[in-house]
């Protein structure tokens, strides 16, 4: 049996836990008395309980997680009350900032703050041998424990910021089932520049770079064996342009159809070294994960957030008419400062933009963030449970608030799934001219009131968000809707609600079934179709991640 077990739950079974990976491979001589095992939040916090008992340990470690904390705390409590000599080590964001308050704390023997990779080794080390805790001496590529004595181990330990050199890298634990059937992470570098108040990764400086040599060789090692989809975790990926320019030239030396990587890039810092390496990719390579979070300067400004907008926008006219790169945007609701109509005009300029998915998410009060500092003075209200999302503010309402959270989830049933790729821009333009929106000449409807839904000229976020409002109040739910039952409330929407032609509506559903592979026509969409029309004419690319091969095919 295994002295040590590294554990987390995971949001869902696909993903794979890659702090556990770091934290394995880094155990050193520990290494052979320890396993992993993971779960995932849809099993019974008393069942995780008994399988990891089952394993008879000495030492549990814990990845906490704004996802699993609460969970997690169970599972704790339980293995407390049935084995307290167990030591359990807590580690991860949501117990590295205001410990004191969490009650999965006060149930934990030691909680690691900060980058455990090296630290964690440490204290389990004292805890098996029963020596003092240790300074850290580098021996070789691994780093080795030397006791200090008469030293405690204390409850709250604060992880020194480890080396990126010294760390060893964990893409060897990956195992083959994780590569064939999970969501593998890598990672370049740690680290943000930037200081946006509502974000952890602010916390992060410096930015560090993994030794690129070491890096590009054990990503040559996944590729080996099979792997054909990457999820990098940097938070700025291309901030080293030298390096980002490497890593993308050595994938796409080596690319084979099916492959796909997925960048989280600074919106406003595309230069031209990197833009010629990224119009080499094929279609369905590419995503880059962009986070805008507002159009507002001021409210920007409020949460210490810096963009050059003018450079944003001439990247995605870039990325979106020379590339095809699948852009995924992201804004945040409920941020200091703005209010509904500001939201809704950045939402309107990204829609302009063109990027494949907007995520419309709600501002989360994250442990450790400065965000805080606005409670006063703009009435910031968030939950006390997690994901900590703001519930009101002095701008925003509770129950506009609540119409946001609606939005954001039929946007991304609808907008983002690439199921609606033809027929959603119907909902703002009905089958008249898009928008200009990002440019300000949208503003030919002189009305103070936003042009009405389905024509030319109306606000996309407005359109939607009557749309939003429809489906709740037909339905009352925001999850566990059937996608042929979506298809069927879209299409009474635009013919009955915005009167829009039902043969032309039905047209462009049709449209939208075949590139998604529809074998036939919905039988509701058969009356306005000639049956000639019902055999599927195309199929999506079925290597690709799903939703991004449905937006490939539009």
């Amino acid at each position: 049996m295994p002295d040590i077990v590294l554990t987390t739950l995971n949001a869902k079974f696909i993903h794979a836990a890659f702090g556990l990976r770091y934290l394995f491979a880094n155990l050193g001589e520990l290494q052979p008395r320890a396993v992993i095992a993971e779960f995932d939040i849809n099993l019974r916090p008393l069942d995780i309980a008994e399988a990891l008992l089952a394993r008879e340990p000495r030492i549990i470690g814990f990845g906490i997680y704004i996802w699993n904390v609460a969970q997690t705390t169970e599972v704790i409590a339980a293995i407390k009350r049935v084995r307290p000599e167990i030591k359990i080590i807590l580690g991860g964001p949501e117990v590295s900032y205001e410990t004191e308050e969490q009650k999965i704390v006060q149930l934990a023997d030691h909680v690691i703050t900060g980058e455990a990779d090296l630290k964690f080794a440490e204290v389990c080390r004292v805890l098996l041998e029963r020596r003092a805790p240790s300074r850290q001496v580098p021996d070789g590529e691994n780093v080795r424990a030397m006791p200090e004595a008469g030293v405690p181990l204390l409850k709250i330990i604060a992880a020194e910021l480890p080396d990126f050199s010294r760390i060893a890298l964990p893409y060897d634990y990956y195992t083959d089932a994780d590569i064939a059937h999970r969501i593998v992470y890598v990672e370049a570098s740690r680290g943000c520049p930037f200081t946006c108040e509502f974000c952890l990764s602010s916390l992060d400086i410096p930015v560090r770079q993994a030794p690129l040599d070491k890096f590009l060789a054990a990503m040559q090692k996944l590729l080996d064996r099979g792997l054909k989809q990457f999820k990098f975790v940097d938070r700025t990926f291309n901030l080293n342009i030298a390096a980002s320019k490497a890593i993308l030239e050595f994938f796409r030396a080596r690319y084979q159809p099916g492959m796909f990587f997925h960048f989280e890039l600074v919106p406003d810092r595309l230069p031209d070294e990197l833009r010629a390496v990224i119009v080499k990719f094929p279609p369905g390579a590419l995503q880059f994960e962009v986070g805008i979070q507002t159009f507002n300067p001021e409210v920007g400004a409020l949460i210490s957030r810096r963009q050059n907008y003018e450079r944003l926008a001439d990247n995605f006219n870039f990325l979106r008419k020379e590339t095809s790169v699948h852009i995924h945007a992201d804004l945040i609701v409920g941020l200091p400062g703005e209010t509904l109509e500001s939201f809704a005009a950045g939402f309107d300029k990204l829609i302009a933009l063109g990027p494949q998915e907007i995520q419309v998410g709600i501002l989360k009060r994250l442990r450790g963030t400065p965000i805080f500092r606005h409670d006063a003075e703009w009435q910031m209200i968030y939950n006390t449970h997690p994901a900590y999302e703001i519930l009101q503010n002095k701008l925003i309402d509770f129950a506009t608030m609540q119409r946001l959270r609606r939005f954001a989830r039929y946007w991304d049933l609808v907008g983002n799934s690439g199921n609606f790729v033809a027929t959603t821009p119907l909902i703002w333009t009905g089958f008249g001219v898009p928008p200009s929106g990002g440019n300000g000449e949208q503003a030919r409807n002189t009305s103070t009131q936003p042009a009405e839904a389905g024509t030319p000229n109306a606000s996309p976020f407005h359109s939607f968000l009557r749309f939003s409002d429809w489906l709740y109040a037909r339905i009352g739910r925001t999850d566990s809707i059937a996608l042929a039952r979506l298809m069927e409330l879209l299409f009474e929407f635009l013919t009955r609600e915005l009167a829009l032609d039902a043969k032309l509506v039905a047209e462009t559903f049709w449209r939208d079934c075949q590139r998604t592979g529809r074998r036939d026509a919905p039988n509701f969409l058969k009356e306005f179709l000639p049956a000639e029309n019902w055999p599927v004419i195309r199929d999506r690319d079925r290597s690709l991640p799903k939703r991004q091969s449905r937006h490939l095919a539009a």
